[in-house]
């Protein structure tokens, strides 16, 4: 007999078959134990995107709706037909079903998680040590002068490697940041500011090397792993110099009195070899 799959992505989840929607709360308990509740019921499921809870409206009898998006459209099923017309945290049933609103202000288009989520998606299937990251070049990728020579573009990208250690996988990606700073601003800014851009680049990286993998929800329960990689996509590391290149800032664009801030440089190089 074949084994069922259900294919999770690392994309927000918008499928009205991946939401169900929880009616006839009742307004005994606080909203907080509520939203506590339905979390713990729903994620005993499968993994969670969101929970929203909503007071009814003025019309209706004073209670709450609850809206749960899943990652996997079988575990929403399986979650609303387990759970239907149920009491679990409270003491009369509830009403569970999947959603049929359709949304065409919200075409089903690829959205990316965020950092947080790919890692709280990643922990839930795989463990925290089922998987890791290696960050493979951090460099800056362009520093120049705009708007009349008032504002520096400072902009960094990154290369980072999900492995997955124990399907024998792994996937890259890469990430960008940017941002402008006032030629006036001081180094105290221009530090806080670089270290910002390394941080989202890093981030960016990741989440990018996240959109690549599936996971294989099997009906046994296992998780396979599989990256959606294109090998003319992102280069080995032998071959990384060039895609990107650091381009040197001339401190006496800078800083006022044109002296090289020792200490700057020193924090910049520490942090690229990371």
């Amino acid at each position: 007999m074949d084994l069922e799959v259900d294919v999770v992505e690392f994309r927000v989840p918008l499928e009205n078959n991946k939401t169900i929607l929880i009616w006839d709360i009742l307004p005994d308990n606080s909203e907080a134990f509520i939203y506590e509740a339905v979390w713990n019921t729903y994620s005993a499921f499968g993994a969670l995107y969101l929970v929203k809870l909503c007071p009814n409206a003025a019309v209706a009898e004073p209670g709450f709706y609850a809206l749960v998006k899943f990652y996997s459209a079988a575990q929403a099923s399986k979650a609303q037909r387990a759970t239907d017309r149920r009491c679990l945290f409270q003491r009369s049933p509830l009403k569970v079903c999947l959603s049929t609103k359709t949304t065409p202000a919200f075409p089903h288009s690829a959205r990316m998680l965020s950092h947080a989520k790919c890692q709280d998606l990643a922990n839930h299937y795989l463990g925290f040590n089922g998987w890791s990251t290696r960050i493979i070049t951090l460099n800056e990728i362009s520093s120049s002068v705009e708007a009349g020579g008032q504002e520096i573009l400072l902009k960094y990208g990154c290369i980072a490697e999900l492995i997955f250690p124990h399907h024998g996988v792994s996937c890259r990606g890469m990430g960008v940041a940017e941002e402008s700073l006032s030629k006036d601003g001081d180094q105290v800014e221009l530090l806080l500011k670089r270290g910002k851009l390394q941080k989202w680049a890093k981030s960016n990286a990741v989440v990018n090397a996240f959109e690549r993998v599936l996971l294989l929800i099997l009906g046994n329960g296992k998780v396979v792993v599989e990256c959606r990689t294109d090998p003319d996509d992102i280069l080995p590391d032998e071959d990384l110099e060039g895609i990107i290149k650091v381009n040197d800032i001339s401190w006496s664009e800078i800083k006022n009195d044109g002296e090289e801030d020792e200490n700057l440089t020193w924090d910049f190089t520490v942090n690229l070899s990371h």
